[in-house]
């Protein structure tokens, strides 16, 4: 059965996941801020909307049955 609880410990991989994850969400938006060239902000944008909504969504559908 599944608890609703913070992580235990820091090493937990859900907790260094979404750590990582925003880590590194942040750094493509720094580096595509800092450079003249590459994606734009938008662009960004775009693609982690179209990758991120579509895995929530099913993550939460899944996690409900």
């Amino acid at each position: 059965m599944a608890t609703d609880s913070a992580p235990v410990s820091w090493t937990d991989p859900n907790y260094v996941a979404a750590v990582v994850g925003v880590l590194a969400v942040g750094a493509l938006y720094f580096y595509s801020a800092w450079t003249g060239s590459g994606p734009t902000t938008d662009e960004i944008t775009f693609v982690l909307l179209a990758v991120f909504l579509p895995t929530t969504l099913a993550y939460e559908i899944a996690r409900r049955f």
